[in-house]
């Protein structure tokens, strides 16, 4: 349930146009959630969009340990399954953009990022849940932070101090006069920019695709009264169309994640050139 009286779903409600109401608008209440258990001015709570990311983790984790406890020569449906998503990151993913060689070590990481955003993406069409925990932007900070550490890191290792002030700034002496400039822009772009885009990005896109399933789901409920029923019936027809579209942008969120994931490793690897 929510914090806000007014963040209702669609059958919760017998507001309907011409009744004499107004149109129960999706908006930032509707990512606002009561607390499970504890106290929200403590700080100290368990809500909805946790225990879905509390879930979503289960889930990811019963599903491939179920698929490959056993794994056999001529897999099962499961095993198959699980196979197939596993090679396609690694090889369609990690192995492109990294290699083979140096990509293998972080195939893992990959991997467990991709499934565990698209589950956490999937909450957003499963019915009860109906909510993508990556819509709250703590979670995509988190992972984009996990990200940023690793790439921070690994530059500091493969290239040292020096080797990673040059990877940060784009250091090129044949720049000249112009390099200053370019030096504090991509500092500022590599160590800022880069975490914030990586994370708002997969925040908006979610945050976006919610409202909108939201905004046609709420509708088709509110025009289900007297002319308006013709109204509502192409609203219900939108949140169809909408509910498959977001099962596209779902899918293709996590992998644009992923894959810069991929991109960031391999520009920490490269040598500086």
């Amino acid at each position: 349930m929510s914090a806000d009286p007014t963040q209702v779903l669609a059958f919760e409600t017998d507001c309907h146009i011409f009744a004499g109401c107004g149109f129960p608008a999706p908006g930032l209440h509707s990512f606002l959630f009561e607390p499970l258990w504890g106290n929200a001015d403590s700080n100290l709570y368990f809500n909805k969009p946790m225990l879905l990311a509390l879930l979503g983790s289960i889930i990811v984790i019963g599903f491939f340990w179920t698929a490959f406890r056993k794994p056999t020569v001529v897999p099962g449906k499961l095993q198959m399954v699980a196979e197939a998503g596993y090679d396609f990151i690694r090889r369609g993913v990690v192995y492109e953009t990294i290699g083979k060689k140096e990509g293998e070590k972080y195939v893992p990481l990959v991997v467990s990022l991709f499934f565990f955003i698209w589950m956490m993406n999937l909450w957003s069409i499963v019915p009860v849940a109906q909510f993508p925990v990556t819509s709250i932007i703590a979670y995509p900070a988190i992972l984009a932070l996990v990200v940023y550490v690793l790439w921070v890191s690994l530059t500091f290792k493969r290239h040292g101090f020096v080797g990673f002030f040059k990877n940060v700034t784009g250091y090129d002496k044949s720049l000249g006069a112009v390099l200053p400039l370019a030096m504090l822009i991509e500092f500022f772009s590599n160590l800022l920019v880069r975490p914030f885009t990586h994370a708002v990005r997969l925040f908006a896109n979610m945050f976006a695709g919610h409202t909108l399933l939201l905004l046609f789901t709420i509708a088709s409920w509110y025009l289900l009264n007297g002319i308006g029923i013709a109204y509502a019936g192409v609203s219900f027809v939108m949140t169809i169309v909408m509910t498959a579209f977001e099962l596209f942008i779902q899918a293709l969120q996590a992998y644009v994640f992923v894959l810069l994931t991929c991109t960031y490793i391999q520009g920490a690897l490269a040598e500086h050139h």
